[in-house]
């Protein structure tokens, strides 16, 4: 690998890296809104908003990366 390569590889870990916190960010924020522990818009929206962010956290931890990184997959040599 050339180190263009290598700097191309360091910076989609770094991505997929980030996407993954990112999400475990957002679930946790979400259970805390569900739970009650912020106040935003008063409870029964806060639920639902918790709800919002939960959904959206375990897609971007669980889904997002293994799409990144199939598109960012190397060509195969035949």
């Amino acid at each position: 690998m050339t180190s263009a390569e290598d700097s191309l590889a360091k910076k989609r870990f770094f991505a997929i890296t980030m996407i993954r916190i990112m999400g475990a960010l957002f679930v946790m924020i979400g259970f805390v809104l569900i739970r009650g522990g912020w106040e935003l818009a008063g409870q029964p929206t806060d639920r639902w908003i918790g709800v919002v962010f939960v959904l959206v956290g375990a897609f971007d931890f669980a889904v997002m990366p293994k799409l990144l990184a199939r598109r960012w997959r190397s060509p195969r040599d035949l």
